[in-house]
């Protein structure tokens, strides 16, 4: 069996105030996923669920991300996370605070 790949989709979000790598992350995905349609499904004989996804997000502190609750905004499938380094932190002028930009690449696989 061979893992084929039938999309690419690629995100960004940021965490505004706070700091949060996940909140960041999640709305990487969430901006992804808001780019694709996706109507293969019908053609290989596949459906939403036979899809394995692979989620890699790119941020400066990748082992903050919680890669559970990232996974959970991929309604469909096997999802995996991959959190790496990537991404941009922008410090507030004072210092007090962070600004978290995060990278995301979806990678949607069928088994054939």
């Amino acid at each position: 069996m061979t893992k084929v790949r039938f999309l690419t989709e690629m995100g960004m979000g940021v965490d505004v105030h706070g700091g949060d790598y996940t909140k960041a992350a999640c709305r990487a995905v969430a901006d992804a996923l808001r780019h694709s349609s996706l109507n293969f499904f019908e053609p290989l004989g596949k459906s939403h669920n036979d899809m394995h996804i692979t989620v890699k997000i790119g941020v400066a502190k990748p082992h903050l991300v919680d890669c559970a609750t990232v996974a959970q905004q991929v309604p469909y499938g096997t999802v995996t996370v991959e959190p790496s380094t990537g991404g941009l932190n922008i410090d507030a002028a004072d210092g007090s605070d962070e600004l978290v930009i995060a990278n995301a690449g979806i990678l949607v696989h069928f088994i054939d």
